[in-house]
């Protein structure tokens, strides 16, 4: 695997916002989006051990490490060339607390905040 896939939900208008920028910063072309609408289910099933895919974002790293939520994020950043300066800050431990606090509130509230696209028009653009 030569890249890092990003499981992401497809229906989330927020989520495909973040993916739209990100993939702008990604020069490298280091990170491979794939919505969760298309995991299989034997794969949610061995994802269910963390966490639902749903719910927060999950990074399969191109050395086979699973980074989910916050540091999914941390590591998403790690990998764009403007950005991978906030990586080494990102990991101080209050940051941590604070930023895993902050994503699962967001997370948490994205559908009520942004809405949830049906998936025909999810997966159609």
């Amino acid at each position: 695997m030569k890249t890092d896939i990003v499981f992401y939900d497809a229906q989330c208008p927020l989520c495909r916002a973040v993916k739209k920028v990100v993939m702008k910063l990604d020069w490298n072309r280091e990170l491979r989006w794939f919505p969760v609408q298309f995991v299989s289910e034997t794969t949610q099933k061995k994802a269910a051990r963390y966490v639902d895919m749903y719910d927060e974002i999950y990074v399969l790293s191109k050395e086979g490490q699973v980074w989910i939520g916050f540091q999914a994020i941390r590591q998403i950043l790690s990998r764009l060339p403007a950005l991978a300066w906030l990586t080494p800050l990102l990991s101080f431990s209050l940051v941590e607390i604070v930023g895993t606090a902050a994503y699962r509130f967001i997370s948490s509230h994205r559908h009520q905040w942004f809405g949830r696209l049906s998936l025909d028009k999810a997966l159609s653009r």
